[in-house]
C-alpha cells in the first residue's frame, strides 16, 4: 500500500469520525427556551455562548436573549455595544450587517448587576414601601448582598427565573462563571433560603421578636464578650442591624423558599439544557468531566458538549508527518536551493537550515498533540447529545465579526462576507 493510499484512507477515517462529532446546535437551540453554558475559566466560554445566540437570532425567528452572570466585561465588545447592564439591550441590525448576516430574529444582551437586581427583589417581594424601605437603607443589607458568597449566585438564578417568565424572549442563552462557581450558581437559591431560615439567625433575632430592644439587652449581656468585640469592630449598632435586617427579610422566607423551588423546577424542565464548555487540556478537561457528572448525578439536562480551540485535522496527516520528516533530515540541501533560486533572505544557508529544522520538528510535536486529542474526542462522545468541535483561532474573537465564524462551526449559517 502507498504512502498515498495510507492517507487517503486516514483521511477518509478522519472524515467519517469527524461527522460523527460534528453535529449542529440547531436542534438544541430550536427546542429548548433556555440553554445554560458551564466551562471552566479561560475555555471559550463567553464567546461559545454569545456565537450560539447569535447563529440562533441569525437563523430562527423570534426573541434571543444572552445573559452574561460572569463578572467579566467582554460580552459588550464582542456584539459591538458600549456597554451592557441589568436591563437587556438590542444588538442592532447594523452589527449583523456589518457581520454579513441577515437575522431573521432579534438578539439581546444582558449582564447581571447585583445591587440592581437585589434591590429590585425587595422592592418586588417587602410587604410595603415602608419594609421595603428598611431593608434598603439598612447597612448589612449592603454588605450582605455585595459580599455573601451566595448573594451573586442566588440574585442570577432569581434574575433569570424573572426573565424567564416574564415570556419576552423565545430563548435565554447563559453564560454562567467558571465551573466551580457555576455549581455554586445551581445550588444558590437552596442555599438562601436554609440560610435566611437558619437556627443561627432565629437565635440572634429572638430577643428582638419576644422582647424588642429590651429584649436585645439582656442578650447583648448574656453574651458580652462577643458583642463587645463585635461592636468595637462594626460599630454600636451592630447586634441592632443584625436583628432589624433578619426581621425585615423573615417576612420574604416563604418567598425566598418558593422562589428557590420554582427555579429548581425550572432547572428540571425539558425546555432547559445545559452546554458544557472545554478545551482538551488536562485541566480545564478534568473539570468538565466532573461538572458533567455532576450533572447527571442532579438529573439535569447535558445537551452539549463544546470542545473549543481544537488542533486541526491535517496534523494527522500521514503525508504531513513524512514531509515534516523529510524536511527536517533534508534541510542543508533545500535550504541551499532556496539561496541558489530565491537569494534574500535565504542567502543565510545555516540560519535558514535552523528554520527548517525547527519547521519539520515543531510539525510532529503538534502531530503528537493532535493525536492525543483525537482520543480524547472518542472518549468524550459518551457525554451529552451533541458533540461540537471548535478550531482554535489564530486571534482571539473580539468582535461580531469573529463570533459569526465561531459561529459557523455551531450551527449552518448563511453570510455575505
Amino acid at each position: 500500500m502507498t504512502a498515498a493510499d495510507e492517507d487517503s484512507i486516514e483521511g477518509s477515517q478522519a472524515r467519517s469520525g469527524a461527522e460523527s462529532l460534528h453535529k449542529s446546535l440547531e436542534p438544541l437551540l430550536a427546542s429548548k427556551e433556555m440553554v445554560v453554558f458551564c466551562g471552566s475559566g479561560g475555555v471559550g466560554k463567553t464567546s461559545i455562548a454569545a456565537a450560539s445566540a447569535l447563529a440562533a437570532a441569525a437563523t430562527m425567528p423570534g426573541k434571543v436573549l444572552v445573559l452574561t452572570i460572569d463578572p467579566a466585561k467582554r460580552l459588550a465588545d464582542s456584539l459591538g455595544l458600549q456597554e451592557i447592564g441589568n436591563i437587556e439591550t438590542r444588538v442592532p441590525q447594523t452589527a449583523f450587517t456589518a457581520a454579513g448576516l441577515e437575522p431573521r430574529g432579534e438578539l439581546w444582551a444582558a449582564m447581571l448587576d447585583t445591587k440592581q437586581s437585589w434591590d429590585a427583589l425587595i422592592l418586588r417581594h417587602a410587604s410595603g414601601p415602608e419594609a421595603a424601605s428598611r431593608i434598603l437603607e439598612n447597612r448589612l443589607y449592603h454588605n450582605v448582598t455585595a459580599r455573601f458568597a451566595q448573594s451573586h449566585d442566588y440574585i442570577a438564578m432569581e434574575r433569570l427565573f424573572e426573565i424567564h417568565e416574564s415570556g419576552r424572549y423565545d430563548l435565554i442563552v447563559i453564560d454562567t462563571p467558571p465551573t466551580r462557581n457555576a455549581l455554586d450558581f445551581l445550588d444558590a437559591p437552596a442555599r438562601m433560603a436554609e440560610f435566611f431560615g437558619g437556627r443561627l439567625l432565629r437565635w440572634l433575632t429572638l430577643p428582638y421578636r419576644v422582647g424588642g430592644k429590651r429584649g436585645a439587652r439582656w442578650l447583648n449581656y448574656a453574651s458580652k464578650p462577643f458583642y463587645q468585640v463585635a461592636d468595637r469592630l462594626l460599630g454600636n449598632q451592630f447586634l441592632e442591624d443584625i436583628a432589624e435586617f433578619f426581621l425585615s427579610f423573615q417576612e420574604m422566607y416563604e418567598a425566598f423558599v418558593t422562589r428557590a423551588r420554582a427555579v429548581e423546577r425550572l432547572l428540571h424542565d425539558k425546555r432547559t439544557t445545559f452546554a458544557v464548555v472545554t478545551t482538551l487540556e488536562d485541566g480545564p478537561l478534568h473539570e468538565a468531566e466532573l461538572f458533567c457528572a455532576e450533572l447527571e448525578k442532579r438529573n439535569l439536562h447535558l445537551g452539549c458538549l463544546v470542545i473549543n480551540k481544537v488542533l486541526p485535522s491535517y496534523l494527522l496527516s500521514h503525508s504531513g508527518v513524512q514531509a515534516a520528516d523529510k524536511l527536517s533530515v533534508n534541510a542543508e540541501s533545500v535550504a541551499e536551493r532556496l539561496a541558489a533560486t530565491c537569494g534574500s533572505p535565504f542567502d543565510d544557508t545555516a540560519r535558514t537550515v535552523r528554520v527548517l529544522t525547527t519547521i519539520g520538528e515543531s510539525f510532529r510535536n503538534f502531530t503528537v498533540v493532535a493525536r492525543r486529542e483525537s482520543e480524547l474526542r472518542s472518549h468524550l462522545g459518551r457525554h451529552g447529545e451533541v458533540l461540537i468541535e471548535v478550531p482554535a483561532f489564530e486571534v482571539d474573537i473580539a468582535d461580531i465579526d469573529g463570533l459569526a465564524r465561531l459561529a459557523e462551526f455551531l450551527l449552518p449559517i448563511e453570510r455575505t462576507v
